[in-house]
């Protein structure tokens, strides 16, 4: 690139990482699918019988080869019944043998039941796979990490555009085995010590489990002394309790609660891994883990007798609350290397079953919908027309605080009635042309990812709204005229042909699941929704709840408050410091430098040194009056102190508070070009360092908490003041004024100017303990000035010339910022390369520049044109910013150019290579 100068190239960034559990490392690539009947192949629909899925097994060549659906489109799968849950490593995919139909690309499902299917996910997506290019080549996926189903599904996306759907397929894996037991809510195993305490430092416990509750205490152990620990399920997140202290002692507060997950009562299968090592506790829940310590000065859990897992057994024991228990089944269940279930199975003494534990999981048959799209989704089921009276109950979850619930036209000419989301509250309307409108409202926040069941009640003249099965709180409203049961129910929204269904949505349309639907008392088989038999819908998925949580983890940086709706998640960066989709962008300048190019005075300003990066903003106060700008951060004692009466066995001491932490003190230092520290010691037959030989009476620590032995003025590792390096001092045969021990006032001052020893964060005296002896000291502010990171440009002077630094890692958000100046028509600034992700800022022509990216979703660019050319070899600014939500582009002052990020898709960005600059 033919520019002459680039330069002022600042790259901040701030990346997310986190590590994932390897893959099954042994042995498990067995064909599962060849051995198995061909009645275990199930489908949506077949072309004709020998098009049926019985032929869909790899490489067969009977009938027509393979399995077509009756007709080609998205709401085709292939369905294979392993017989067992097993685990499964891979999947392999063939067209249909000899033709030209093949599936280009398709997602995959699982289930334990056949029912209530999840996705297939990997980096918190919907997994795409890509499928085959031929009828006959075979493509393997190999999972990163392994699944355990009995059930799974292919659902193909895209096929050859030339043919239809085509399929034949193979999954690997090898047999699972686990132990598994079954809680109704009133049971409970217990494992009961050998002796009367058990006193531990360490415990490592691990478990999964699966549950349609909310609530309930998964396992518990207490103590005499008010020692516990308690993992529970609450509103569907995990919550760990433990107190290692003794609460016989008033002052002791050593409780500590953790929560972690979320919407865990979805009935697939959640594993949990707790490991304690004294007061270090890491908290694993699926692939989230939070470290944490202890409150409390104990190590040590003291449990009395026995630890319960599935619930609290008797209720009044000292210590233990009112707690559900746990409904729902528990699978490979170990504390500290010992197997619960598997003493329990075979009636080991040490095991006490509560109630009536099972050692297989009841499945509840249970079909849950999902609502997919804000305008086109509903769902329609048959009434019974005319009967006196109405009767609809269903559940719902959903992040969107509105949203169309039910709607049906009621017979006999009473009018329609209504149930919807109005900002998260459920409202019912009942309209009639002639009479006034019947109004009831129930319960606040209900778009919180929680299951709520709703009740709507008919009878004559009476109409009854119930939220979550509370009758007691119930709403109730009175109608002119009696109500009669409706024809049609339409549910999540209305149909596009207004005219055909007589359906009105005042509201949006319902994003979210819904199920468990009775309508005149009748429950709903939603499964003949799905075969074409009853009923009619648009936009769903059905016998899945495709809820997912966009604020975990949390992709709000700084602490910014995370919420969200069905497609997005929003930050709050309110009390932050920061601003932007991610609160991300410091609301402060990085140093006082880019204050006085704002054309700022003199005052106390907040800086944020590393811009995006973690460390919070620091107040300092700009000096902007002389040539140089100079940076002061004061501390807690800046003015002349006096003091008599130390010695080295009672030496004085004062520690240096900055306000701030040591980490962001570093940064306002190693970004500035020089930095300085006043110290002064006046003294009055008080020795300073005890030269030219002897052991120092004072010293200061520095940064990393290193003691230093010279004083200002003078250099590292020379036991000098600045009068022995000058040769000026009161006596030569000392390096310090004050090590001539006079009985007259004298001063060493001078300037600690080495900054890798700064700040200055504590100093030591320990020689005024004399007849007559007296010193005062002096630290001053850390003052520092020129900003490394504002001055520093680089000049491409041919083509070929370039800067290559690492790796940028910037996974989930990052921003590059610097200024230019040219006069080339175009070339490349920055370029960054990974294996299919890159990252691109270019002048394309004198008045456009881009900023590409691809994070694996298809190249994305965000262009902004100027009204004026750039290569006038002017400075010029440009302001690059990714993150989870947009994509923008700041050139100078003119508008910036922002492009939102996909709902669903890949985000993290993935480099290998150099960063080239130039």
């Amino acid at each position: 690139m033919d520019s002459r100068a680039l330069g002022g190239f600042t790259v901040l960034l701030f990346g997310f990482w986190h590590l994932g559990l390897s893959a099954t490392n042994y042995n498990c690539d067995d064909a599962l699918v060849s051995p198995l009947p061909s009645t275990a192949l199930t489908s949506s629909s077949e072309l004709f019988s020998t098009h049926s899925p019985s032929f869909a097994k790899l490489n067969r060549r009977d009938g027509a080869g393979g399995w077509s659906p009756r007709d080609s489109n998205k709401q085709q799968w292939l369905q294979v019944d392993l017989g067992d849950r097993v685990e499964i490593v891979a999947v392999a995919t063939q067209g249909r043998y000899g033709s030209s139909d093949w599936v280009t690309s398709y997602t995959l499902m699982f289930s334990d039941t056949g029912h209530n299917w999840k996705q297939y996910r990997q980096d918190d997506i919907i997994w795409v796979f890509t499928g085959n290019s031929n009828a006959d080549s075979v493509v393997h996926h190999k999972f990163p990490h392994s699944v355990k189903a009995r059930f799974l599904r292919f659902i193909p996306l895209k096929w050859n555009s030339a043919g239809q759907i085509g399929l034949r397929v193979e999954v690997f894996g090898c047999s699972y085995k686990s132990d598994i037991a079954d809680f109704n809510g009133r049971s409970s195993l217990l494992y009961r010590f050998n002796q009367k305490l058990m006193s531990t430092f360490k415990d490592v416990v691990s478990l999964k489990f699966k549950s349609m509750q909310g609530d309930g205490v998964l396992f518990h152990g207490e103590g005499q002394r008010g020692n516990y620990i308690t993992l529970e399920l609450q509103k569907g997140k995990l919550a760990l309790h433990i107190n290692l202290g003794d609460s016989n002692l008033h002052f002791s507060n050593s409780h500590t609660s953790v929560t972690l997950g979320s919407l865990l009562d979805d009935q697939h299968w959640h594993s949990v891994l707790i490991e304690r090592f004294n007061k270090q506790v890491n908290f694993t829940v699926d692939k989230h883990t939070q470290h944490f310590r202890t409150k409390g000065d104990s190590d040590h859990l003291d449990i009395d007798y026995e630890l319960s897992f599935g619930g609290i057994p008797v209720p009044g024991k000292p210590g233990t609350f009112q707690r559900k228990n746990f409904h729902g089944c528990i699978e490979n269940l170990y504390y500290n290397g010992v197997n619960i279930i598997d003493l329990a199975k075979r009636r080991k003494p040490q095991i006490y079953t509560v109630g009536n534990v099972t050692f297989s999981c009841s499945e509840p048959q249970i079909v849950p919908i999902t609502f997919v799209s804000s305008s086109h989704s509903y769902l329609l089921l048959p009434g019974t027309p005319q009967i006196d009276g109405l009767s609809v109950s269903f559940q719902f979850r959903t992040w969107n605080k509105d949203g169309l619930l039910l709607f049906t036209e009621l017979s006999e000419n009473s009018g329609s009635l209504l149930v919807y989301l109005r900002s998260g509250r459920l409202m019912l309307l009942i309209q009639k042309e002639t009479e006034n409108p019947v109004e009831i409202s129930e319960g606040t926040s209900l778009h919180d990812g929680l299951w709520h069941s709703v009740n709507i009640n008919a009878r004559r003249h009476r109409v009854t709204l119930a939220l979550d099965n509370n009758p007691a709180t119930a709403s109730h409203a009175t109608t002119v005229s009696r109500i009669y049961s409706g024809n049609s129910y339409y549910f999540g929204g209305c149909p596009d042909n207004f005219t055909d269904s007589q359906c009105l949505n005042p509201i949006t349309a319902f994003q979210g699941c819904m199920r468990l639907i009775f309508i005149d008392n009748q429950p709903k088989d939603l499964i003949l929704v799905q075969q074409g038999s009853l009923g009619n819908f648009s936009d769903l998925h059905i016998d899945l709840c495709g809820i997912k949580d966009r604020c975990l983890p949390n992709y709000c940086e700084h602490e910014g408050k995370c919420s969200q709706s069905w497609t997005t998640f929003y930050c709050d960066c309110n009390d932050t410091g920061y601003m932007g989709a991610t609160c991300h962008n410091s609301i402060y300048e990085q140093s006082c430098e880019a204050y006085r190019h704002q054309g700022k005075t003199s005052g106390f300003f907040y800086i944020d040194s590393d811009g995006s990066g973690p460390l919070g903003p620091l107040r300092v106060f700009c000096n902007i009056t002389e040539d140089k700008i100079w940076t002061s951060v004061q501390h807690n004692s800046t003015g002349l102190t006096r003091i008599q009466g130390t010695a080295s066995g009672r030496p004085y001491t004062m520690a240096f508070n900055y306000n701030s932490s040591a980490e962001q003190l570093e940064a306002v230092i190693n970004s500035a070009e020089y930095c300085e520290q006043e110290a002064a010691y006046l003294c009055k037959k008080s020795r300073l360092l005890n030269t030219p030989n002897g052991m120092p009476f004072t010293w200061w620590v520095g940064r990393a908490n290193e003691k230093h032995l010279y004083w200002g003025g003078s250099l590292p590792g020379i036991q000098q003041c600045a009068c022995g390096l000058e040769e000026s001092c009161l006596d030569m045969r000392y390096f310090c004024n004050c090590d001539a021990d006079r009985d007259e006032w004298t001063n060493d001052t001078g300037l600690l100017a080495f900054k890798d020893h700064l700040p200055v964060t504590q100093i030591v005296i320990t020689d005024t303990n004399r007849s007559n002896s007296e010193a005062a000291w002096k630290i001053g502010p850390l003052r520092c000035y020129g900003d490394r990171q504002f001055w520093n440009a680089a000049s491409f002077n041919t083509e070929a010339s370039y800067l290559h630094f690492p790796t940028f890692h910037a996974e989930v958000s990052a921003d590059i910022s610097f200024f230019f100046k040219t006069s080339a028509v175009s070339g490349v600034f920055l370029e960054n390369l990974g294996i299919k992700d890159f990252i691109r800022i270019e002048i394309r022509s004198p008045k456009e520049i881009t900023f590409s990216i691809d994070v694996g979703n298809g190249p994305t660019e965000v262009t902004v044109q100027s009204p004026t050319p750039l290569n006038d070899n002017q400075w010029h600014y440009i302001r690059a910013e990714r993150n989870h939500k947009q994509t923008s582009l700041q050139v100078d002052s003119l508008p910036k150019k922002v492009l939102e990020a996909p709902a669903e898709g890949h985000f993290r960005l993935q480099l290998n290579s150099q960063l080239f600059v130039g």
